[in-house]
C-alpha cells in the first residue's frame, strides 16, 4: 500500500505505544517486598497479550473496530467515520463514510498484517493499539488511518483528544485534505457525538 504521506508525521510514529511503556518500565524495576525473605518470588506485572490479525476471517463492524475468532477488538483513541453518514467523493458522488472508513482500514490490515497489542476490556470489546507493516517501516496502525483521512482522533465526553498525538495527525490531514478530508461535506464523526452527547445530558 502506498502511503506517500507518512514522512511528514515521523514524529508520529508508534505514539499510541507510549502510555504503555511505564507499565513494562515498572515490572522491570519490581523487586523483592520490604520484609520479604531473598529467595521470595518477586511480583511480576503479567504481560500484555499481543495476537496478530489475519488477512482472511475478520468482520469489520466500522473502521476501528473489527470481530476475529468470536473476539471484538476496537483501536484505543481512534473515531472512524459514522455508517449511515455521506459525504461527497471526488466525482461528485454521495457515498456512505463509514463504508469508505472500512474499505480503507480493511485494506490496510490485508496489506500491512498488523500485530497488536491488548490494553483494556469494556464490556465485550478489547481496546489495542497496533502495530503496522509498512516496507520496512513499523508504524502505529492508528496513525496511518488518521494521518491518511479516513479516520479521526477519538474524543472524551469534554470534547478533548483522548490521543493527543492522534489531534496532531488529524490536523495534518485535515490542512493537507487527505483522504475524507477532500470531501467538501464530511460528516465529522466527533461533531456528531458530541452534539449527541451534549443533547443526551
Amino acid at each position: 500500500m502506498d502511503l506517500p504521506h507518512l514522512g511528514v508525521s515521523r514524529g508520529l510514529v508508534l505514539c499510541a505505544f507510549a502510555f504503555v511503556a511505564p507499565l513494562s518500565a515498572n515490572a522491570q524495576q519490581a523487586g523483592p517486598s520490604d520484609g520479604a525473605s531473598p529467595g521470595a518470588p518477586t511480583p511480576q506485572l503479567a504481560p500484555l497479550p499481543v495476537f496478530d490479525i489475519p488477512a482472511t476471517g475478520v468482520q469489520f463492524q466500522t473502521g476501528d473496530t473489527w470481530t476475529q475468532s468470536g473476539q471484538t477488538f476496537r483501536l484505543y483513541a481512534v473515531q472512524s467515520c459514522i455508517r449511515g453518514t455521506t459525504f461527497t467523493n471526488a466525482a461528485g458522488i454521495k457515498r456512505d463514510c463509514g463504508e469508505a472508513s472500512i474499505a480503507y482500514f480493511a485494506a490496510l490490515i490485508k496489506d500491512a498484517k498488523p500485530r497488536c497489542t491488548a490494553l483494556a476490556q469494556a464490556g465485550s470489546v478489547t481496546f489495542a493499539v497496533c502495530a503496522a507493516h509498512i516496507g520496512a517501516q513499523t508504524l502505529d496502525l492508528g496513525t496511518i488511518l488518521i494521518t491518511q483521512g479516513f479516520a479521526f482522533a477519538a474524543i472524551d465526553p469534554d470534547g478533548g483528544p483522548v490521543n493527543f498525538q492522534y489531534a496532531v495527525a488529524e490536523g495534518d490531514a485535515e490542512k493537507n485534505k487527505r483522504g475524507l478530508w477532500a470531501s467538501p461535506d464530511l460528516p465529522y464523526p466527533s461533531a456528531i457525538l458530541r452534539n449527541a452527547y451534549q443533547n443526551a445530558r
